[in-house]
């Protein structure tokens, strides 16, 4: 089988769904040897973490042709040639859209993140709610089959777009195998010590954590409201990128008199992360709506027990023996977050039903779950 992917995310994103379609990629090739896999993208971002990707047995890197005009363009309207020449039986876009012109001989997959600019428009600029409507309805409707990652999306796809649930399969994410493996102390430690994140006899400090992008959406204001009613001798460490948000964010620290409890973390090599997630004593992710939540897989393998909001779906990423509260509730926060780290137990059962619990997020399990759904398309054409 030749399976060709939108490779814009894997090509050039180092975080999010750069990750996501390369772990996807990666794992079938792993898996699924006998097949070939063609990436197409009009550029490649310099970076060893994509350079090596592109060096896997079996993965094919497609650019634009030279000499094309619009190479962003390409990609959309432009490369049905390019696959009818591969010779292309699947077409798998990994990132809410397809194609405008895809060979007939070619069958149609696409994932389908998060409805998100639907449910919450307010946080997107109409230009973009316009483009990732019109991307995500048109791919929507001409897939021949729509991957969602979880069962919030699958309900968001058929209620927006009145898509038959039929043509709609769940399967899950998992997240990056560096995560699935715990450090040893000293080496999780050498890397903390990095951010400034160990006391003097080289120990972890005692941190809570949080990673996302600092925007309305993932809530990072919640955590810092709660952080006065939390045991003091935790520190609050925030991963991720700042956007206009984190003004306000900042405002509120100040107003809280936080400055010395807060330490924000932004450009983390991706190689650092399992180390910062496997330092934390609690992951908290109080984002007001996820298509999925990888980062509480992240933490769930790293070892770390969650607290998550309530609202969309990151009780099927979390599980049953996660912590769940309102995205609107300081106060209910703060009295979870106390009772997991004042609760060495606690913390303990929540951390190995995780483990548990995580079985069904195996990259095996995963991707021959998506093998046997392109097969069954080949099947039936």
């Amino acid at each position: 089988m030749k399976v060709g992917f939108d490779g814009k995310r894997a090509a050039n994103n180092l975080t999010g769904l750069g990750n996501y379609s390369r772990s996807l990629i990666e794992q079938l090739a792993g898996y699924f040897p006998e097949n070939q896999y063609f990436v197409y993208t009009p550029k490649v971002k310099s970076s060893g973490q994509i350079s090596s990707f592109f060096k896997l047995p079996g993965v094919h890197l497609c650019l634009a042709p030279s000499g094309t005009l619009l190479k962003a363009l390409w990609r959309s309207v432009g490369i049905g040639k390019q696959l009818l020449k591969d010779n292309i039986d699947i077409y798998h876009g990994l990132s809410n859209e397809i194609p405008f012109q895809i060979p007939a001989s070619t069958k149609k997959v696409v994932t389908i993140h998060d409805l998100i600019y639907l449910r919450f428009p307010q946080h997107y600029r109409w230009t973009d709610r316009f483009i990732y409507d019109t991307k995500s309805k048109y791919a929507c409707q001409h897939a021949d089959l729509i991957i969602a990652i979880s069962e919030k999306t699958k309900q968001d796809i058929i209620h927006y777009y009145q898509t038959p649930s039929e043509k709609i399969q769940v399967l899950y994410q998992s997240c990056d195998d560096s995560f699935k493996t715990l450090l040893p102390p000293d080496q999780r430690n050498d890397i903390l010590n990095k951010y400034s994140l160990t006391t003097s006899a080289g120990d972890p400090v005692k941190y809570l954590l949080n990673v996302g992008t600092i925007e309305a959406r993932k809530n990072l204001l919640l955590i810092i409201r709660a952080l006065p009613k939390i045991d003091a001798a935790y520190k609050l460490v925030v991963v991720g990128k700042k956007q206009a948000y984190a003004d306000r964010v900042a405002k509120e620290i100040s107003e809280l008199r936080l400055q010395d409890r807060i330490i924000f973390l932004e450009n983390i090599p991706f190689t650092d992360l399992p180390a910062i997630y496997q330092g934390a004593a609690l992951f908290i992710y109080p984002s007001f709506y996820e298509g999925f939540g990888i980062p509480v897989i992240e933490a769930m393998y790293s070892g770390v027990p969650v607290i998550a909001a309530t609202g969309s779906c990151l009780e099927e990423a979390g599980g049953p023996d996660s912590i769940y509260i309102s995205p609107d509730d300081p106060d209910a926060l703060a009295e979870a977050t106390n009772r997991v780290t004042q609760s060495a137990q606690l913390a303990s059962d929540m951390i190995k039903a995780g483990f548990k619990y995580l079985d069904k997020f195996s990259t095996a399990s995963l991707s021959s779950q998506l093998m046997s759904a392109y097969q069954d398309l080949i099947l039936k054409s």
